[in-house]
């Protein structure tokens, strides 16, 4: 590891598995369990909890939050849970109301609540990792370490910026994306068709992109609606283009990573990420990244590096650091 500081942020080169050999943690007996949290809302997730047998480090828990369109039984997410939990982590998978491309999030005497991509309203996660948070906390841990796969980056993201909930110790994203979008994320026609459902009741109803050449999409008016009022939180979190950006009200160390194989970002993503957060006045008291060699966007096969890089840190920035 390799470790500088500029403009008074600590920022870290975490070098993962080299290729070739790879050490082989001892095996530990370790426990699984099928888990729920409940949010202040009333919507019930899933998840999962994974720890070692002989008892987890109560110091700290990971949360791990799944990306669009899948869940938290995901066979990589797994995978990685179970390496974490040799590595004498505990940790809990857990799903949003976002989870999978459509869900029944919960049952209402008028209508039920949907949610999943199409039709979930993504800044409601907020509630979703309190309830993940409380969980943790209910469980006897401390404090907690907040991991969003992909989109599930923005959920963590959010969840700080809104809250900076001194129970979270750290945020890791892993490969979520740092390029600030090239435009609005839903343009002026497809949004006043959607508001104008909002507006008459039937936020549900599915609004069909304005370009008939675009890939076909029933995602639901409120949930346009909700991402078209994300602003910053959604279009430009760190602040490549943005003056005083949602992370500036991030204040915990953060852990970002790519794999080296077709992934979403690249080393020069990460590199735009510690550049841009130098310049950003507060935020993050850290930055630590990492490539996870030969690793694809689902970390497939990879499970046992991702889960090294990430006890490494916890270990070296979050543990020692107290």
């Amino acid at each position: 590891m390799r470790k500088t500081a500029a403009a008074g942020l600590a920022l870290e080169i975490l070098i993962p598995y080299a290729l070739g050999a790879q050490p082989t943690p001892p095996v530990r007996a370790s426990t699984e369990e099928l888990v729920y949290a409940r949010a202040a809302d009333g919507v019930v997730n899933g998840g999962a909890f994974f720890a070692p047998a002989a008892g987890a480090d109560k110091r700290i828990a990971v949360i791990w939050i799944h990306g669009t369109g899948i869940n938290f039984y995901y066979p990589s997410y797994v995978n990685v849970a179970r390496e974490l939990a040799q590595r004498n982590l505990a940790t809990i998978l857990g799903n949003t109301r976002m989870h999978d491309l459509g869900n029944t999030a919960a049952f209402r005497e008028t209508a039920n609540l949907r949610g999943g991509s199409y039709w979930g309203i993504t800044t409601e996660q907020v509630r979703d990792l309190a309830a993940w948070v409380q969980f943790a906390k209910d469980r006897g841990f401390r404090r907690v370490v907040l991991v969003g796969h992909s989109a599930g980056a923005t959920a963590v993201q959010i969840y700080m910026s809104r809250t900076e909930d001194p129970r979270v110790a750290g945020l890791v994203l892993a490969s979520g994306r740092f390029q600030p979008a090239s435009g609005p994320p839903v343009d002026s026609v497809r949004l006043a068709r959607a508001k104008d459902l909002v507006a008459h009741g039937r936020g549900t109803d599915p609004v069909p992109p304005t370009d008939p050449a675009a890939r076909p999409s029933p995602t639901s008016a409120a949930t346009l609606v909700d991402l078209a009022g994300m602003g910053a939180e959604l279009t430009d979190f760190y602040g490549v283009q943005t003056p005083e950006p949602p992370v500036a009200r991030v204040h915990v160390p953060i852990l970002a990573w790519f794999g080296t194989s077709d992934d979403v970002g690249t080393s020069a993503d990460l590199e735009l990420l510690t550049t841009t957060l130098r310049r950003v006045p507060g935020g993050p008291s850290s930055v630590t990244t990492a490539m996870i060699p030969m690793a694809t966007h689902l970390y497939d096969g990879h499970e046992a590096a991702v889960a090294q890089t990430l006890a490494d840190w916890v270990s070296e920035t979050l543990l020692k650091a107290r």
